[in-house]
């Protein structure tokens, strides 16, 4: 297991985890299939895995909450499983620290890319990028946004000379906004470059991550530009 990428996959439903769990298998990740949200969090807690596949709708401690639960011990990229898309639990998912989410019922091969699309985005090997190929938008140095400090090198984040915790797709996000400050990134752009959609893609997911990196870094860092995008202010 320890040459493979570990998925901890929660889900309720006996006939979805167990075809999921052989399908993921196949394409050669290592599983730990859990049906409820305390032994999710306990077997994620023992097993230290590289991602985690939430469903929604779990007993015991539901995909939101063991998301935030997770989110207070680790970084790890959290993917959350809906069946409605446009359910309020998208949001939820997403406010609650969740890297990104899919609709059920889903594809195998495209549940397979977005998990393979998050890890690369978190430098992961089982979704690296191949060999001298670099994502990050912006070059080395540290960048200075009136009191927010970008240190590119070290990957840290300061403001007013205090540390901000980011997660990685956060820290993707303001890398890119970074890389052109004062321009408009559209929503769609962004998903392109942050989340690697080659496809199209929710922009909940955009407007979610920008109102918790906000939060973060100051609620009037990042403006919005009404039917356009965001763009950061220099």
């Amino acid at each position: 297991m320890a040459d493979q990428t570990h998925v901890l996959f929660v889900e309720d439903d006996d006939v979805i985890r167990e075809a999921t769990q052989l399908a993921l298998e196949r394409d050669g990740f290592a599983v730990t299939a859990m049906p409820d949200g305390l032994s999710g969090l306990e077997a994620f807690r023992a097993d230290r895995p590289d991602i985690a596949l939430l469903d929604v709708m779990v007993p015991g401690l539901d995909g939101v909450s063991l998301c935030r639960r997770i989110r207070d011990e680790s970084t790890v990229p959290v993917i959350m499983l809906s069946a409605r898309a446009d359910s309020i639990d998208v949001v939820l998912g997403l406010e609650a620290g969740a890297d990104d989410y899919v609709t059920k019922p889903f594809d195998g091969a495209v549940l397979v890319a977005r998990i393979r699309a998050v890890l690369r985005r978190f430098g992961h090997a089982g979704g690296a990028a191949q060999a001298g190929e670099s994502s990050d938008p912006v070059n080395g140095g540290t960048l200075a946004f009136g009191d927010l400090e970008v240190d590119t090198d070290g990957m840290e984040v300061r403001r007013a000379g205090r540390p901000v915790a980011l997660t990685p797709t956060e820290m993707r996000l303001l890398l890119e906004f970074s890389s052109a400050p004062g321009s408009v990134l559209s929503r769609d752009k962004l998903l392109e470059r942050v989340w690697d959609y080659g496809w199209g893609g929710d922009t909940r997911v955009v407007d979610v991550h920008v109102q918790r990196l906000r939060q973060k870094i100051g609620q009037d860092r990042i403006e919005t530009v009404r039917g356009f995008g965001y763009k950061l202010k220099a």
